[in-house]
């Protein structure tokens, strides 16, 4: 059984991601129909090694016979289209932030939450969590088991193309830039990125957090636990792909060391690479065209009575995108929620 798949935002990074993804996990299509806006259209992209795809108009486009929609078109865009594609019975993977915290719209990491899917039919949305945040439950999901997480406290290094194709191209120019006494070209970001470390990501809210720092904690309650407390400063750091996270958590019970490791190593979608030894540990460039959640430095936080301290690392443009929303059309397809598999 195959099907019909449309990638929305097509000519972006994410949404070449997404066509490079769903070639390379060989997910059942017929067709695949690649999407932008109008002033893209017409343009090709690549899906797999010999296929090219003409961009269509996302305006135009009528969704009907089409059965997946995996979206990555920024959250204004996907404010009108998605529920358009859902209405013609195409069922939605929306990867920017606008659905994620309607009630009735799922917010899904297939290895963290995938019995979430089952409530994708009120509104034919499924939405993908944030870059951040997808990495770190994967990582939490399997330690909240064992001891029950009462609160998490993480600072981010997050990589300049969360902020897309320009801001890796402004990283690129003012690096390039300084070696001639260039003056920087701000436009991407609040000051220079090359050589620099920015804590802000997203715009201010009134108390101080970013709504990327807010994005963490509310969506880490919603996927995991509700009860789980997540503090966050999340930083854009002067590196082309690939998140990383420092993570501190407080438990409610005893946890070991050896009881993490174990549980880390046995959980989908995760890695482990914890030697205490020089380069005993992954980087974002180790991580950059990479599938897993990587997990080092485990050890015990001695501040509080049941903790520990880890770092995690994701390529954010995977895992963190496109890799987790074809989990979910994959997971969908084993789940029989599919409406081809419906009928």
């Amino acid at each position: 059984m195959g099907y019909k798949v449309a990638v929305v935002g097509a000519t972006g990074a994410v949404g070449r991601e997404m066509l490079k993804t769903l070639h390379e996990r060989n997910f059942p299509v017929t067709e695949v129909v690649a999407l932008a806006s109008g002033r893209s259209a017409g343009q090709e992209v690549s899906f797999g090694d010999k296929a090219v795809l003409k961009v269509r108009n996302l305006e135009t486009y009528d969704f009907a016979g089409t059965d997946i929609g995996l979206f990555s078109p920024g959250a204004s865009v996907s404010a009108v289209h998605a529920p358009r594609a859902a209405a013609a019975g195409c069922v939605v993977i929306d990867n920017t932030s606008h659905f994620r915290m309607e009630p009735d719209v799922p917010l899904v990491v297939p290895e963290v939450n995938p019995q979430a899917l089952a409530g994708f039919r009120k509104r034919r949305i499924i939405a993908n969590p944030n870059c951040s945040t997808i990495q770190m439950v994967v990582a939490l999901k399997p330690l909240h088991a064992l001891a029950t997480i009462k609160r998490v406290v993480v600072s981010t290094y997050q990589s300049v193309s969360g902020a897309g194709k320009e801001a890796m191209d402004e990283l690129f120019q003012q690096t390039k830039g300084s070696f001639v006494n260039d003056p920087p070209a701000v436009e991407q970001f609040t000051k220079p990125i090359a050589f620099n470390c920015i804590p802000h990501i997203d715009k201010f809210l009134d108390d101080g957090f970013t709504k990327e720092e807010w994005k963490m904690a509310v969506e880490t309650r919603k996927i995991l636990d509700p009860d789980i407390a997540v503090v966050a400063t999340c930083v854009r750091v002067p590196v082309f792909i690939g998140h990383a996270e420092a993570v501190h958590v407080e438990f409610e019970r005893p946890i070991t060391e050896q009881q993490a490791w174990a549980a880390l190593r046995e959980a989908p979608g995760i890695v482990v690479l914890d030697r205490r030894e020089d380069g005993g540990y992954v980087t974002q460039l180790d991580a950059a065209g990479e599938d897993a959640t990587y997990v080092s430095r485990l050890r015990r936080d001695p501040t509080v009575p049941h903790g520990l301290a880890f770092w995690c690392v994701s390529d954010n443009l995977r895992k963190g995108a496109a890799l987790n929303a074809v989990q979910i059309a994959e997971e969908m397809h084993r789940q029989g929620l599919l409406a081809k598999q419906l009928a």
